[in-house]
């Protein structure tokens, strides 16, 4: 028993011969989901500030559809649900795509942290000081250099602590991928308790996995905020 739960123990960590496995899986799905999220979520947070009412509104049924349902829900859609449609399985890409269940998990995952991320910088950039506005205006600039110099630089420093808790949460979601048949931390989990019964050591050691993760990326948060929004600190006398 002890040699099982051993030979499981090094799938959570290393891989199986050319199989990657357990925590490389869980962060290949956090980083490429968090990374494709950001990218999506800085034009979309523009336009959801955006004075153009069908941009605006667009977005904004976008981001109430996504963090309005469950993320678990949204990869049986992927998954499942678009599959078994007609004009999916006839089309070569889509049904390629869509029979794969890492594409799903990173379709949805992607979807739903830019659904937050871009609610985060949208709020960030309307709390952008007017003062920093109308200070680039009168140097002449353009709309397209006050956001790319101003206002995103400085919305994307000030909404780091909120961001910093999406991607927690984006880690504790990844946790929905076993029902994709994806083999993260979770999955193997599962297969420990399965062939050993040993239910507290097959979590546990899980928990501990994500526990460690979790403080490592609060650490690398916390040290992006000591850098980039020094300027908020008092200064001493």
């Amino acid at each position: 028993m002890l040699e099982i739960i051993q030979e499981y123990w090094r799938n959570y960590l290393f891989t199986d011969g050319y199989r990657i496995t357990g925590l490389a899986i869980t962060m290949w799905l956090l980083v490429v989901s968090i990374v494709l999220g950001f990218c999506l979520s800085i034009p979309l947070s523009v336009a959801r500030v955006s004075k153009n009412k069908f941009l605006s509104r667009g977005v904004w049924v976008y981001t109430y559809i996504f963090r309005g349902t469950p993320l678990y829900v949204q990869l049986l859609l992927c998954y499942t649900g678009l599959y078994s449609l007609q004009v999916v399985r006839d089309h070569v890409l889509l049904n390629q795509f869509f029979r794969d269940g890492m594409h799903c998990t990173l379709l949805a995952f992607t979807l739903n942290t830019c659904a937050y991320t871009t609610e985060i910088f949208a709020g960030a950039i309307r709390a952008t000081p007017y003062g920093e506005i109308e200070a680039a205006r009168a140097y002449g600039m353009s709309s397209f250099t006050l956001y790319r110099r101003v206002i995103l630089p400085s919305a994307l420093r000030r909404a780091l602590p909120y961001y910093s808790n999406e991607v927690i949460l984006m880690l504790h979601a990844t946790t929905v991928a076993f029902t994709a048949t994806v083999p993260d931390i979770l999955k193997i989990a599962r297969d420990v308790n399965s062939a050993t019964y040993q239910s507290f050591q097959a979590f546990g050691i899980a928990a501990v996995l994500y526990l460690c993760i979790s403080f490592a990326l609060v650490w690398l948060f916390r040290r992006a905020e000591y850098r980039w929004l020094a300027y908020l600190r008092p200064q001493g006398k």
